[in-house]
């Protein structure tokens, strides 16, 4: 065989994959990058579930969708959508065809790695205040301290009442931190093993240091941030047992890159698949044919446990509500439908290349990324997709132009993660994972890039007008 020959032969069996640069059209890379301006705006409205619920509400609202009663009929090309305890939200566009051939489903998450404020966070020591926190999710503590950081979310004080709280996003407002040694003074803890060098009773936030008009009693700084609290919001110690309040970096997206070519924010995962896979139920074009579902879901980041989480019952009885409305048997329904998890997965960074296998690891800029398994080691944690729902996928993608590849989440032995996949496959649903790249998972500043980004939008699209 001449080389000739042996080139033409490998072009035509070798796998395609490439950069997408060298592959998309100028309009198309401007189109991307459109795209993600409204991508970004939506991180630095949405820090929290909560928050996120609210941003999609407001998308929803604007594009013609409905909060719906169960009481209601519903027709083909009707918008729903419905809130489970303000962290969580489906939303759905009826189809025409009849429900026998199941439902189309993306399912995202919206929590992200984050400081939880303890139920009796508020402490003095040594004439300095704080706040005692408990890590949610996974993290490197380390890379907690030393960043500014706002707080978030609500208090139910004594009187049942709601009160929002978000300090720390305006030019005007104070921020917070998590303090750390000196160098000069850090000998014993940087002997401490690397996940060890803060540790999580360490991970106190400084919120304040002036005391109350005197200091003739004890904790008169703690007594000054209540009373400045008081002031503000009403609230006394006791109403900090009734809240959820959320530590989370003050940074605004941005761009990252002298091109311009990727985004750096806080909790791209997974709110990065959360926008792509609202962005295109809210952009179906017509009636499809299928009924199209978008699941925003809470708790992934700790496992899905929770009335919250997709680990409980609340997907399955809104597919089983909604089938039984559209005339359809519940457990035919549910069985012939399939699902797009949306999650993301762990990119390649050439600077730490040891953890990743780099014949099976997703890149920066390969497009959207299709992950037939996460999980574990022997493959613990996951639903493992079928060789028919992957071609199926495969071959989709590849028929509406969209740009993807393939990956794993670490070496076989080095770790790995779990996605909503599980628990939904569970439900005797196809599953397979379908997310972004990201670089610097679960810290508190991640990066994507706004090609893969646009690719994954455009999948989640194409999936549900199938």
């Amino acid at each position: 065989m001449s080389k000739s020959e042996a080139k033409d032969l490998k072009k035509e069996l070798f796998t395609k994959k490439k950069n997408a640069g060298f592959i998309m059209s100028e309009d198309e890379i401007n189109e991307a990058d459109r795209f993600c301006k409204g991508y970004m705006s939506f991180l630095d409205s949405a820090k929290t579930e909560r928050e996120a619920v609210i941003e999609s509400i407001n998308l929803l609202q604007e594009n013609g969708f409905e909060e719906y009663d169960f009481k209601n009929t519903l027709n083909p090309g009707d918008k729903i959508y419905v809130v489970n305890r303000k962290k969580a939200i489906i939303a759905a566009v009826i189809g025409s065809e009849g429900v026998e051939k199941g439902f189309r489903i993306n399912a995202a998450h919206i929590d992200s790695p984050r400081l939880d404020l303890k139920q009796n966070p508020v402490f003095e020591d040594n004439q300095i205040g704080f706040f005692k926190t408990h890590y949610y999710g996974g993290i490197k503590k380390y890379q907690w301290t030393t960043i500014p950081l706002a707080l978030h979310g609500v208090i139910i004080n004594s009187k049942n009442e709601n009160i929002e709280v978000k300090i720390g996003e305006d030019d005007n407002d104070p921020v917070f931190c998590v303090c750390d040694l000196l160098p000069h003074l850090a000998t014993q803890q940087m002997k401490r093993t690397l996940s060890e060098g803060v540790k999580g009773e360490e991970l106190n936030i400084l919120i304040g240091s002036r005391p109350f008009k005197d200091d003739k009693e004890s904790e008169m700084v703690k007594l000054n941030i209540i009373d400045i609290l008081n002031k503000k919001y009403g609230i006394v110690e006791d109403d900090f047992i009734s809240a959820e309040l959320e530590a989370v970096p003050t940074f605004k997206a941005k761009d990252i890159g002298f091109d311009r070519s990727m985004i750096g924010s806080y909790g791209q995962d997974d709110r990065v698949c959360a926008y792509t896979a609202l962005k295109a139920l809210l952009d179906c074009k017509g009636i499809p044919k299928k009924t199209a579902i978008t699941v925003l879901t809470d708790k992934e980041e700790t496992g899905s446990d929770g009335n919250t989480g997709l680990n409980s019952s609340y997907l399955k009885y809104f597919i089983y509500d909604l089938a039984e409305k559209l005339g359809g048997k519940p457990r035919q329904v549910i069985s012939a439908s399939e699902c797009l998890s949306a999650d993301v997965n762990a990119a390649f960074d050439p600077t730490f290349p040891d953890v990743l296998e780099i014949r099976n690891a997703s890149k920066i800029n390969y497009g959207v990324c299709v992950t037939k398994f996460t999980g574990s080691r022997g493959k613990s944690g996951t639903s493992d997709a079928s060789a028919e729902f992957v071609g199926r996928i495969r071959n989709l993608l590849d028929s509406k132009n969209v740009i993807w590849q393939t990956g794993e989440l670490g070496k076989v032995d080095l770790g790995g993660g779990g996605t909503v996949a599980q628990y939904i496959a569970n439900l005797n649903i196809d599953v397979i994972d379908v997310g972004v790249p990201v670089l610097s998972m679960h810290a508190p500043f991640e990066v994507t890039s706004k090609i893969d980004t646009y690719m994954a939008y455009k999948a989640f699209k194409v999936f549900i007008e199938d």
